[in-house]
């Protein structure tokens, strides 16, 4: 009976020494994996959590960040935001100067890991989507609502019954979060020219996602005679699969990004307008405001970064 209690007391021991080498290993690991530093020593380490989407928007953000890194001396590693990977949960441990949060779809876990960080005195900024109205963390990028607002005053100056669908996206998944806000914007904006509720449809990562969705909506909703894009792939995608339907002009769009083959588009005619986001801008705000509030206690309480709804003239 000793002798079983003695092997138990082993097996125990060597299982929790096994899980705090890998707690170390995971928070040495978030501290300097991708890390990018200022050759002549950094004044501040900021980590950076964002989604797992391998897309231009967030290339552009990084690219951003990399220049406000460069010009504030500061190093940046980059982690993602999502639960199962427990990155964002051991934040608060790692021992860096500031953290910028990209947070999408569950705002609760954010909040709930952000006042975790907040409450060891380390300083956050969130970038693309806010989580709470009335959040006390500084916030940069774009106006959902003003966005909203932009699409409606343009779908004004279409004649004729307006029933739009709004593709969103999990490649974009701040735009997502803040869906109330976008629609609120829109409908405020087209008044009482909305004959219908606006269609909500949602794509994965999978680029034939898009393609679906046109097919779907010929058979089961041919009334929808426009589409919201929120993702510069799916735009191109619909967009095709509308030219191979004959559909063109029967169904307006309105795109996201400004790609070549988008632009292209719009002076075609084939697409009615774009979005246009500037995530290089998002970035680089991003580092000045994290450096802003390190260095010196205070920052902006919102940097909105802009909004452009690009289109050619309608014919």
């Amino acid at each position: 009976m000793k002798r079983l209690l003695i092997i138990s007391l082993f097996v125990f021991g060597f299982l929790s020494l096994l899980t705090l080498s890998f707690s170390i290993s995971l928070m040495l690991g978030l501290g300097l994996r991708d890390s990018l530093i200022d050759s002549q020593n950094p004044r501040y380490h900021f980590s950076v959590y964002l989604p797992d989407a391998e897309n231009s928007f967030f290339a552009s953000i990084k690219k951003g960040m990399e220049k406000g890194a460069g010009e504030y001396h500061v190093a940046i590693s980059y982690h993602s935001i999502n639960p199962v990977k427990l990155e964002l949960q051991y934040a608060s441990y790692t021992g860096v100067d500031g953290i910028i949060v990209c947070p999408y779809l569950d705002d609760a876990f954010a909040k709930a890991q952000i006042e975790k960080i907040s409450s060891r005195a380390i300083p956050v900024v969130l970038i693309n989507h806010m989580i709470a109205p009335d959040q006390p963390w500084p916030y940069v990028g774009p106006n959902s609502f003003d966005m909203g607002k932009k699409i409606g005053s343009r779908l004004r100056t279409v004649d004729g019954p307006l029933i739009p669908a709004i593709v969103y996206s999990e490649k974009s998944p701040g735009i997502y979060a803040e869906r109330e806000l976008l629609e609120m914007g829109l409908t405020l904006a087209v008044g009482n020219r909305l004959t219908h509720p606006v269609y909500r449809l949602y794509t994965t990562t999978n680029p034939l996602d898009a393609e679906r969705i046109v097919y779907r909506l010929s058979r089961e909703h041919p009334s929808v005679n426009i589409l919201i894009f929120t993702d510069a792939r799916d735009t191109i995608a619909a967009t095709q699969a509308l030219i191979d339907m004959n559909l063109v002009g029967k169904v307006r769009i309105i795109g996201f990004g400004e790609e070549d083959a988008i632009l292209d588009f719009i002076q075609k005619g084939v697409i009615e307008a774009t979005i246009i986001i500037n995530p290089e801008k998002i970035g680089y705000e991003a580092i000045r405001s994290l450096y802003e509030l390190k260095a010196g206690g205070y920052t902006s309480t919102s940097v909105d970064t802009g909004i452009e709804l690009v289109g050619g003239v309608r014919k």
